[in-house]
């Protein structure tokens, strides 16, 4: 995990906590008394609380990775995670908004209040960029050169350069100028981007505000901070860029993730 980037460092002792409160509840409180049968059982309970498929394997895969460890160290004597399987991920296409769609989505927050001023800056550089919910909540007012028109993204380890247009630009610069100081309301913050009550925006935060501009926008589509991110793909790769550079912008460390836009149907871009 040295190289892991906070979010997953969370997530991972988040996994590692849940399981452990299930095992302790069914009697389990000794690492040596976890079997394929108890992890098994986890899975099946994780599937009656109503967890998707996609969650159920990342939390498993956490296990794995805690079990491994435990028994490469000699903790314990066998690992019981090793033949536990995972169920399977039924593979669902992104969803893609078309550029209509999208230009109606980002005029949804109208700059009449600081509130959705920041609003529009946030989903302008979302768009623009491709970035992360959690690497845009995380930009600090130094991750971004408004003079050049690029912002800086790091996950753990890795740093990547991303430019932007005039668009997010110009969104930004009415943010920093008319709204950041009022949500602030006197506090101070090294985020660039802040909540109503001056500290750092929340993902639970963003998701509302991008589930409730869709709604406005009368957009029918289960829209979520990361269908921005695909759109941005499919729409760069639609206009014939590069699918390198577009890799590097994502952040996407197989070359095979970003590839995956262009089996996407184009029709709507």
């Amino acid at each position: 995990m040295k190289r892991a980037s906070q979010n997953t460092i969370l997530s991972y002792r988040r996994d590692l906590h849940q399981m452990q409160e299930y095992l302790e509840k069914e009697g389990i409180w000794d690492l040596t008394k976890v079997t394929k049968t108890s992890l098994n059982s986890y899975i099946l309970y994780l599937e009656q609380q109503g967890k998707a498929t996609a969650t159920i394997s990342r939390m498993l895969a956490s296990g794995k990775a805690f079990f491994h460890y435990e028994f490469s160290k000699g903790n314990i004597h066998q690992d019981p995670a090793e033949f536990v399987k995972a169920p399977k991920i039924e593979k669902k296409p992104p969803v893609i908004l078309s550029v209509e769609e999208v230009t109606r989505f980002l005029s949804q927050p109208d700059g009449s209040t600081p509130k959705k001023i920041r609003d529009r800056a946030m989903l302008e550089l979302l768009y623009a960029t491709g970035i992360r919910v959690s690497e845009l909540i995380g930009l600090g007012v130094e991750d971004v050169n408004m003079q050049v028109g690029f912002i800086v993204c790091r996950d753990g380890a890795r740093e990547r350069i991303i430019p932007f247009g005039r668009t997010a630009n110009q969104a930004l610069r009415v943010y920093l100028e008319q709204a950041r100081e009022t949500l602030l309301d006197g506090k101070s913050s090294g985020y660039l981007f802040v909540n109503c009550s001056g500290v750092q925006m929340s993902r639970q935060g963003f998701w509302k505000i991008v589930k409730g501009y869709g709604e406005q926008a009368g957009i029918q589509a289960d829209i979520t901070p990361h269908t921005l991110r695909h759109s941005f793909a499919a729409h760069l790769l639609g206009s014939g860029a590069n699918v390198q550079a577009v890799q590097t912008i994502l952040g996407h460390a197989d070359l095979a993730t970003t590839l995956a836009y262009q089996k996407i149907c184009f029709s709507k871009v």
